[in-house]
């Protein structure tokens, strides 16, 4: 997916709290539309765009769609930035 979809996807804050949900394990659409007071039709845009963006996949559990955060396109990203910043890689991972 391109730098673009990924921006936009982390650009919203209901879309970053999704994904700092998601970073602590699996959940269904009905465990995370409960943490927020929006409804269940924008959950389910909010968790659209993050799969466009290929920072969520989702699987089938029976009659529940479980979501799970894909930590790849993040660290593609990450990579991307410090690579923009010109910082030293080397640097950069002793000061995380």
């Amino acid at each position: 997916m391109g730098l673009q979809q990924t921006f936009k996807a982390l650009s919203d804050p209901i879309r970053r709290e999704i994904l700092n949900m998601l970073k602590k394990g699996p959940l269904s659409a009905g465990e995370i539309t409960e943490h927020f007071p929006v409804t269940a039709p924008s959950i389910s845009r909010h968790l659209s765009v993050l799969k466009q963006a290929d920072l969520i996949r989702d699987t089938r559990n029976g009659k529940f769609i479980i979501y799970e955060i894909n930590t790849s396109v993040l660290e593609e990203t990450i990579l991307w930035v410090v690579d923009l910043k010109g910082v030293d890689e080397n640097v950069e991972k002793k000061q995380i």
